[in-house]
């Protein structure tokens, strides 16, 4: 090969180098690997996902100073709120354990290596499958002479949790119960009968990660989330479980109570909230929904933050407004909590290795979202952090948005 072709190569394999977008995870093998449990005896209770098949979690063993340390994550997914919308749901695998992987990786929050996750790298540490479409939070049924789908949210939970405690769960030093998504609204829903399981003298805290669904108009006004977790409530027959207190204090409108704004002031246990200020997730389908935007002026800024316009940045900041005002109260006067809302645009930042605790994570205040949560479920230190908003906030490298 003569000196040319080794310069050519030298130069493709520098421009390989340079271009390759960046591995958010860190490699894994097949030993990584954490096998799905289906908890088969939940069929009897009625403790069944929509179609009907038993719920599952996967379990990946904790060790050493973590083997009575508890980590349970319930997965997001979104909700259905239609008949429609759930049978649909129900021939996948958010809404059938037939159809759900049978082997799961963990990141973040879930990781087992102690680089990535040096706070919970050997605790006990669940994934628990989302497939009733309502973020645990229902007991209902629907039939026709066609369809019959299962509302079962709050009997999984049940099971889940009795299929654990016999495991060690039980006999628990430490546990936290996190969520993303529709996954951390459920945190909210289930926090304080979490701790009703566990010894007395156990440490259990709980932490929302993007489960801050916020109660706001969209950009044509209209309370579209609203009348969307309204929908879900009903359907999933959620009312008749949500928290007594809020309720009551909501009693016009007690399904209000399924956003954790309002529900978040009743949870007894310390709850650490995570959360964009820009919640991708919320900015497409709650501030700018489809129906607001038929001619897709937002269609560009809601994929890409550098192509938003003067005004479409005003709009976001003021959902950042929104954001920070639900929460104002918990950071102001929660002697327990622990909060980190940053700046990046994102959705779900605990289960990323990149987002959790790399070298170019996120940071506020030069620490990590797992430094953060660490020091606030250990209590080493006060751990409330607000970023600056955008674009003098967190340096995001490993989110697009």
């Amino acid at each position: 090969m003569n000196t040319t072709s080794y310069g050519f190569v030298f130069i493709s394999l520098l421009l390989l180098l340079t271009f390759t977008p960046l591995r958010i995870h860190a490699s894994q093998t097949k030993d990584d690997l954490v096998d799905l449990t289906l908890v088969q005896n939940a069929t009897t209770l009625g403790a069944v996902c929509l179609d009907g098949s038993p719920p599952g979690y996967h379990l990946d063993r904790g060790y050493g100073s973590g083997a009575n340390n508890w980590l349970l994550v319930f997965e997001g997914g979104g909700w259905c709120h239609t008949i429609e919308e759930c049978v649909k749901r129900a021939k996948e695998k958010r809404g059938s354990s037939t159809h759900m992987e049978k082997w799961k990786h963990f990141y973040g929050i879930m990781s087992k290596n102690a680089s990535l996750n040096p706070d919970f790298y050997n605790w006990n540490r669940v994934k628990i499958r989302y497939c009733d479409g309502g973020s645990f939070a229902g007991d209902s049924m629907y039939e026709n002479a066609t369809v019959k789908l299962y509302f079962r949210g709050q009997r999984i939970w049940k099971a889940i949790i009795y299929d654990l405690l016999p495991k060690g769960l039980n006999l628990a030093d430490k546990a936290l119960l996190s969520g993303c998504s529709a996954g951390g609204l459920a945190t909210f829903l289930h926090c304080d009968n979490f701790t009703s399981y566990l010894p007395k003298t156990a440490t259990v805290k709980c932490m929302s990660d993007a489960g801050v669904f916020l109660d706001i108009k969209d950009i044509s006004l209209n309370y579209t989330a609203r009348q969307y977790f309204k929908k879900v409530a009903a359907l999933q027959g959620a009312e008749q479980f949500l928290n007594e207190n809020c309720t009551s204090s909501l009693h016009d409108y007690p399904y209000q109570c399924f956003f954790p704004q309002y529900a978040l002031r009743y949870v007894k246990a310390p709850y650490f909230i995570l959360n964009s200020a820009y919640d991708t997730y919320q900015v497409k389908h709650h501030l700018v929904p489809h129906s607001t935007d038929p001619s897709k002026h937002w269609e560009q800024c809601k994929n890409k933050t550098t192509a938003c316009d003067e005004n479409q940045l005003d709009i976001l900041q003021g959902f950042r407004y929104e954001m920070i005002n639900a929460l104002s109260d918990f950071n102001d006067f929660s002697e327990t909590g622990g909060m980190f809302i940053n700046s990046c645009f994102a959705h779900c930042q605990a289960e990323s290795d990149g987002t959790w605790f790399a070298p170019d994570s996120p940071r506020i205040h030069d620490k990590t979202i797992a430094e953060a949560v660490g020091d606030w479920y250990f209590e080493r230190t006060p751990s409330k952090l607000l970023d600056k908003p955008y674009p003098l906030g967190s340096s995001c490298p490993n989110i697009t948005g």
